[in-house]
């Protein structure tokens, strides 16, 4: 068995294999802990109701790393068997990127929603550093403090002005900071519970 796996011959279909895996694996291990958490915090219904939703998005997020994993590195195992030159360029990569993304993550579901936004701001940061390394520019030493203020200035004026363009869970998160704090019936409700 040794000796097929780690035959050069079957190298490319195997980390295929291994890639889908280690999405099934990865996204578990980050999503299970996750929705654990947010379910018991945050989630009404019965104990069963609160495990199939923590089952659910542990899948979701598993099945489409898996699939992305698979899909982008099946397309460019093929875009390298058809290029001239036997090998992969960043136009191949952006391909296999965009195609993958598109049919696994393209549907908004909560869990896509929130893999897409990170993903977002990493790459919002990678493309920051990227022309920090390219250029003479050189940050101030408060910078991160001033993105930071920025961050939160912008989304705290979208809250307030139309919260509705925010994200599901942002806003009921910045619903519950900042509302359900002004409102109270009791000593109860003002340190115990929040309605």
């Amino acid at each position: 068995m040794d000796d097929f796996i780690l035959s050069p011959q079957y190298r490319d279909i195997l980390s295929l294999v291994k890639g889908f895996r280690n999405g099934v694996v990865y996204g578990t291990k980050i999503r299970f802990p996750h929705a654990l958490v947010m379910t018991v915090l945050f989630r009404t219904g019965s104990p069963q109701q609160k495990i199939t939703a923590i089952l659910q998005a542990t899948k979701a997020h598993a099945r489409g790393l898996a699939f992305f994993v698979t899909g982008y590195k099946s397309l460019m195992l093929l875009q390298r068997y058809l290029s001239a030159t036997g090998k992969n360029t960043d136009v191949h990569t952006f391909i296999a990127g965009f195609v993958s993304g598109y049919f696994v993550f393209g549907e908004k579901t909560s869990v896509n929603q929130q893999i897409i936004l990170y993903l977002f701001s990493r790459i919002a940061m990678g493309l920051v550093n990227t022309a920090m390394k390219t250029t003479r520019f050189k940050a101030p030493p408060n910078s991160f403090a001033l993105f930071a203020a920025l961050c939160w200035g912008m989304v705290m004026v979208l809250f307030r002005r139309d919260k509705s363009v925010l994200q599901d869970s942002l806003r009921s998160s910045m619903t519950y900071l900042y509302e359900d704090s002004n409102h109270w019936t009791s000593l109860k409700t003002l340190l115990w519970h929040n309605k």
